[in-house]
């Protein structure tokens, strides 16, 4: 029977042994966030709540897209709208589900409860 962390490992690796993601994944931390911002970075600022049923919707559409070659030098940054509302406010969100894009420290797009693909695909093309 596998273990917890069996099945954990399974899902961050694909079979050929390569990373699920190809976006890079980060806790927010200000450090980190201005790091990618200096090193002229893609990146994009994910403001969800885990109770958020957008936010659901939303994760398994952003885990197809970053996967993707196209967005392999993503950064990702997730902000806990519950947890971290220091940062919520200094991204001016005012709702979980919010998605924003920077291009280095230039913010390129943003958007709100969007669930469709292709708007959320149009909106990741912006910070490349």
């Amino acid at each position: 029977m596998p273990t917890r962390r069996t099945l954990l490992a399974a899902a961050l690796f694909s079979a050929a042994g390569l990373p699920a993601f190809a976006a890079e994944y980060a806790p927010f931390t200000q450090e980190g966030f201005a790091a990618a911002q200096a090193a002229g970075a893609s990146i994009l600022v994910h403001i969800f709540a885990p109770w958020c049923p957008t936010c659901k919707a939303q994760q398994p559409i952003l885990e197809k897209l970053e996967s993707a070659p196209k967005f392999g030098a993503l950064k990702v940054f997730r902000v806990d709208f519950d947890s971290q509302k220091g940062v919520v406010r200094q991204f001016k969100a005012t709702t979980q589900s919010t998605l924003i894009v920077f291009k280095g420290a230039t913010e390129t797009g943003r958007s709100v409860g969007d669930t469709d693909s292709a708007s959320i695909a149009a909106l990741l093309d912006k910070a490349l």
